[in-house]
């Protein structure tokens, strides 16, 4: 796992920005977590939101690792999480999987398909 980290400003303010590549390994989803939820906490006041960022990243993380790389460790996932100094939490994360149009996936988020949908990596 790489990593490094920026202060970076612009025209609305400022944020600090990590950026991690990792291997599409299972065993360094805990590390890197660790290390996102660290910086994350480092720029922001507990807001009791830290768990749902946490449980959200595990799961974009897993998803990029078991679907879009399909365990394949030759291949690499990057992330990138940007926190503004008002509190804001940005992470993308991308993998060398094929992808997918997002509108032909029904949205996960409508109460109709809650529930109905295991994976929702497009939330």
């Amino acid at each position: 796992m790489t990593a490094t980290d920026n202060l970076v400003l612009f025209s609305g303010g400022a944020y600090a920005e990590l950026r991690q590549l990792l291997a599409s390994q299972i065993q360094v989803l805990s590390p890197s977590i660790d290390q996102i939820m660290d910086f994350i906490a480092k720029l922001r006041n507990v807001d009791g939101s830290e768990v749902d960022i946490e449980v959200a990243l595990r799961e974009a993380l897993a998803n990029a690792i078991v679907h879009g790389n399909g365990e394949d460790s030759r291949k690499h996932i990057w992330v990138t999480c940007r926190c503004t100094t008002d509190g804001e939490v940005s992470i993308t994360v991308q993998d060398e999987g094929q992808g997918f149009e997002s509108d032909t996936v029904p949205d996960p988020t409508t109460p109709e398909n809650r529930l109905r949908y295991r994976d929702a990596g497009s939330i």
